[in-house]
């Protein structure tokens, strides 16, 4: 095979994933990673709340990657305004986008656009210290709903529950720190659809949530129903067994008097975010009832809980990218096996998608893999078809990007800041403190 230079657009797992594979698989390929935001990791740095740091042993999994010789790290580079699509077909001889997901998915209920009703992903990018939101968030309410069953929903119940001072030991930055202090909440209520067999909570994060001193996990009697299809479930899968297990204890646990609490909700359908002179006053659920076949349907009964703020986290969604076909109903690029698709279904030569914008946002780091690996594959199917890129050589984009004035980051510049934000940590007895604002991340990295 020819050696190749390739653009992956997208510094996150499945991007740096893409990289490793592509490079082990044909040792004559050269890859820059493109990154919009002046650090790598994506969702692993701005996804995870602080308080979970042994998922972010992934990144040192991760930076292995970014170490190597035939990959180099681009930061803070905006495709479709600092490059654009044409420009990365005349530097590189593909392209391969991992953009990723970062938005909220639609809940379309009456009362979701009331002020005090939020996205969670727009929850989870302030407490991970992302430098393109505010730095402040309205946290205002003593009893909050939380809309889903995933860990996303987990996460900001978690984050919402916690007294503030037991982030302390985490690399949660001052300004969230500080915001976190002024929240009021005392119960957060979590709802979904359906019952424990079918709930979408990982074993170690349902767990984890009674491990705050200050916060009692209360699951309702009324919601624990398991019907056929989620007794097999339980049977042939341990995590589900896991889940159903520990709501079951967490149901069974006798009351406690901590001063915080999380309910968790099942068998509730949110249908109505009820407000009263423009503000959240509670959040209208109906009780469901199994089909039989793990679908559940509403039964009209109506439940509503007196809440005063509103996190929906029923999924994220990816975004269309400048110049790139778009499927907007599914939140995806058009592909067959990683190869982009045309208006027409035909391959649009050189380009490529890996990762939740190819699949949607579904699957852990293993799906991650071999999603890659399958987009990968086909790229070097496809090798003696690329076209040469036109300004092939390594410093050709560099040099462009200069020439528009981009100040981006390097892997080195990476370190600096990933050792100022230890030594940040360091002086509290702290792991790190995350910087916040962009153009300090880029002054730090590029000092």
């Amino acid at each position: 095979m020819r050696d190749i230079r390739v653009a992956i657009v997208g510094a996150g797992p499945a991007g740096i994933y893409a990289a490793d594979i592509l490079t082990k698989e044909h040792p004559g390929a050269r890859v820059d990673v493109i990154e919009r935001l002046p650090a790598p990791y994506g969702l692993v740095r701005y996804g995870v709340a602080p308080d979970h740091p042994r998922i972010k042993e992934i990144i040192k999994a991760l930076k292995r990657v970014l170490n190597q010789d035939a990959i180099r790290f681009i930061g803070n580079v905006d495709f479709g305004t600092d490059l654009k699509l044409d420009d990365l077909h005349r530097f590189y001889d593909a392209v391969i986008f991992a953009t990723g997901a970062m938005a909220d998915r639609e809940l379309n209920i009456p009362g979701i656009d009331l002020p005090q009703s939020y996205g969670a992903a727009d929850f989870v990018s302030w407490y991970a210290g992302h430098p393109d939101v505010s730095r402040d968030w309205p946290l205002e309410a003593e009893e909050v709903a939380v809309l889903g069953a995933g860990n996303v929903a987990l996460d900001v119940a978690r984050m919402l529950a916690k007294p503030a001072d037991e982030q302390l030991t985490t690399e949660v930055s001052d300004n969230v720190y500080q915001g976190l202090k002024k929240n009021p909440a005392k119960t957060i209520h979590v709802f979904a659809r359906r019952g424990p067999a079918h709930i979408k909570f990982s074993p170690m994060e349902l767990r984890e949530l009674s491990h705050s001193p200050s916060v009692e996990v209360v699951v309702e009697e009324e919601g624990f129903e398991i019907d056929e299809a989620g007794e097999k479930a339980i049977q042939s899968h341990k995590a589900t067994k896991l889940v159903a297990d520990i709501l079951l204890k967490y149901m069974e646990a006798p009351a406690g008097e901590k001063p915080h609490k999380i309910v968790i909700h099942m068998m509730q359908n949110p249908v109505e975010v009820v407000g009263e002179d423009g503000r959240v006053v509670a959040l209208r659920s109906e009780k469901t009832e199994y089909n039989g076949d793990g679908t559940v349907s509403g039964t009209g009964v109506f439940t509503d809980t007196p809440v005063q703020a509103v996190y929906r986290a029923v999924g994220y969604l990816s975004e269309a990218l400048p110049d790139v076909p778009f499927d907007g109903e599914n939140g995806v690029i058009p592909n067959a096996g990683g190869r982009v698709l045309g208006l027409n279904g035909e391959h649009l030569d050189g380009t490529y998608v890996t990762g939740w914008i190819k699949r949607g946002p579904v699957g852990l780091i293993g799906h991650t893999k071999s999603d890659a690996k399958e987009t990968i594959d086909n790229l070097l199917q496809d090798i003696d078809k690329l076209q040469p890129a036109e300004h092939g050589s390594p410093a050709a984009v560099l040099e462009h990007l200069s020439g528009k004035g981009v100040e981006f980051t390097t892997i080195e510049g990476w370190e600096k800041l990933d050792n100022h934000e230890r030594s940040l940590g360091e002086a509290q007895g702290r792991e790190r403190i995350k910087v916040v604002p962009r153009d300090e991340m880029i002054q730090i990295s590029n000092n």
